[in-house]
């Protein structure tokens, strides 16, 4: 007589072989499964910022609404990890996220861009980010109270360029 031992094992072993299978093989359905849950795992930020600043627990929000899942760490010296992730301080806001790809997104940068960054994935860049804390910018909203600001684009050799420009509330969600 068989035991249930005996019989298991062969059973998960051939599981596991069309299931890896079906996961490698491009022209099966599950592959496209396994892309979809990579993706899902690329839209997930993890927020470095002061226990008592509320603005970035409102910019977490943001992001959280607009299709990122976001994960708080509250930390006592922001300047120097800051510097440790390569940002300059006149480039340095409130809040530091990165991405699991080590992305940084430095202050108030609105949704649309970072996920069009995360698209694009420039070549020699490290993040981006919106220096200061412009009002009306993601997180800085006071009614309809709006400050133009720029997306800076920060690059590993330490130079910047200019990566978008919000001039309006409305352009910053569109």
């Amino acid at each position: 007589m068989l035991s249930y031992k005996t019989l298991a094992m062969p059973v998960i072993a051939i599981s596991v072989s069309i299931f890896i299978t079906a996961c490698t093989d491009p022209t099966n359905g599950p592959a496209q499964t396994v892309n979809a849950t990579q993706q899902a795992h690329s839209q997930i930020l993890t927020v470095y910022k002061s226990a008592s600043c509320g603005c970035c627990g409102m910019w977490a929000t943001n992001m959280d609404t607009n299709g990122f899942k976001t994960i708080s760490v509250n930390r006592d010296n922001l300047t120097g990890f800051k510097a440790s992730k390569g940002i300059e301080p006149r480039y340095q806001s409130c809040h530091t996220a990165l991405s699991r790809e080590g992305f940084v997104f430095e202050g108030h940068v609105p949704a649309k861009f970072i996920k069009q960054f995360l698209e694009e994935k420039p070549e020699g860049a490290i993040g981006l980010s919106v220096p200061g804390m412009p009002v009306g910018s993601p997180g800085m909203e006071q009614g309809d109270q709006f400050t133009p600001y720029k997306v800076v684009l920060l690059k590993k050799d330490g130079s910047v360029s200019d990566y978008a420009e919000v001039n309006s509330l409305k352009e910053q969600y569109q």
